[in-house]
């Protein structure tokens, strides 16, 4: 009898590949809702479903595989556009008038979007590779500090030991800088513009092979 019940009836279709990746997308905005502390890296809350167990039931279910990294990624998207928008708001009303006016505005933060977007699987490298979520906040920062410090951002490249400068002037942080502050100044340049996007392009061209592979491996 019990048989017969379970048997009855049509098996659900599979999802699609689209279907999947909005499912986890969803999830990832859930996450952005309920602890927004993780705001930060997808790695993050990627290790902690890794080390629960949860990441493991995902990988089980009957749908496209990639699907639960894409829709993590996507939910990078939407966190990344909240607090580049919250930084320009806050810009805004400190006083800062951009003369690439709106067009310009939303072109610097599209580029800093798509770099963001590339450096996401950085993080989502780490969130595999990693023991534990404090393990994957420690190895970010040491590569997120001399990124951020060691480049255009806060000190003038000029006032810095020459040797220092080299690695500034080749820094991917420092060249999307230029692009972005160029866009927003009114007065891009395109060389810019394609070295800040080349350096998102290589970026997933390197870790994007890397963390599938890691991915698709049993654990």
């Amino acid at each position: 009898m019990i048989a017969e019940v379970l048997v009855s009836g049509e098996r659900p279709k599979r999802p699609s590949a689209w279907s999947a990746s909005m499912t986890f997308f969803w999830r990832a905005l859930l996450k952005i809702k309920h602890v927004p502390e993780l705001t930060m890296y997808t790695g993050v809350g990627l290790n902690t479903d890794v080390t629960k167990g949860v990441f493991d039931r995902f990988r089980a279910l009957p749908i496209w595989r990639p699907a639960t990294l894409v829709g993590m990624l996507l939910g990078d998207v939407v966190r990344y556009t909240i607090a580049g928008s919250m930084i320009v708001i806050v810009g805004l009303i400190l006083g800062f008038r951009p003369d690439g006016g709106v067009l310009g505005v939303l072109a610097g933060l599209g580029l800093v979007l798509l770099f963001s977007f590339a450096l996401a699987w950085v993080w989502t490298l780490v969130g595999l590779v990693a023991k534990t979520p404090q393990s994957v906040m420690g190895i970010s920062m040491m590569v997120l500090f001399p990124l951020t410090f060691i480049s255009n951002v806060f000190v003038d490249p000029e006032t810095m030991p020459s040797w220092l400068q080299a690695f500034v002037e080749v820094n991917p942080v420092t060249l999307l800088v230029n692009a972005v502050r160029g866009c927003m100044e009114g007065d891009p340049s395109g060389g810019d513009i394609g070295i800040a996007l080349a350096c998102a392009v290589a970026i997933v061209a390197v870790f994007g092979p890397l963390t599938m592979r890691k991915y698709n491996q049993e654990r």
